[in-house]
């Protein structure tokens, strides 16, 4: 039997969505925003996100939207 693990993105995706459907985070709010909410984590999912080519400025919808995390080797 063959595990999926998620990529690490597709975790924060889930968790800010349901931030979202909370009404914790706001669509468009910024991705900054979430910084608050991960305190001693921010700076690995900052450089994450960077990497992604996301602007920390960047409305948390766009992170919702993305389908699919491929990295580049």
């Amino acid at each position: 039997m063959t595990q999926i693990v998620a990529h690490p993105m597709v975790k924060l995706q889930r968790k800010v969505q349901s931030l979202v459907n909370s009404n914790i985070l706001q669509p468009e709010d910024g991705i900054w925003k979430i910084a608050f909410l991960y305190g001693n984590k921010w700076a690995y999912w900052k450089k994450e996100l960077l990497d992604f080519g996301f602007n920390l400025q960047d409305p948390v919808q766009y992170l919702l939207v993305v389908e699919a995390w491929d990295e580049e080797d």
